[in-house]
């Protein structure tokens, strides 16, 4: 069995559970949730669906880059949100941070959210 070799950096929240923001096995990095909690404060970054997208982005651009990649690097995106009906800003914020090809991705309604925010987002790279 390939070696597990766990990713962290203190540019994206500490882990506030049992588990590492991310771990690598061979050449496949499995990124952990990343929810809208500025590395510094380890706080909601603000009650604006904009701004939690955009903080959700920062912290996962964090750990690619910490894994040796970048969010480009991404084949499987999850989204998990609690109001379905923010999905097109979703989408308008993703194109900020993704070229094409586009990763393969999943949107899913949820009823709550760590901490109380409105996005989760977790993925697998490949580097």
């Amino acid at each position: 069995m390939a070696e597990k070799i766990i990713i962290a950096t203190e540019n994206a929240p500490a882990a506030i559970g049992t588990y590492s923001q991310a771990v690598k096995v061979g050449s496949t990095v499995y990124l952990s949730g990343q929810i809208p909690l500025v590395p510094s404060t380890m706080q909601i970054v603000s009650d604006d669906f904009e701004a939690q997208v955009v903080q959700v982005f920062e912290n996962l651009t964090a750990v690619c880059a910490a894994a040796g990649g970048s969010i480009n690097d991404i084949v499987k995106l999850n989204i998990f949100l609690i109001d379905l009906s923010h999905f097109a800003k979703v989408n308008e914020i993703m194109s900020r941070y993704f070229s094409q090809p586009y990763p393969a991705r999943a949107a899913i309604g949820v009823k709550q959210l760590p901490k109380d925010s409105q996005v989760e987002m977790d993925g697998v790279m490949e580097l």
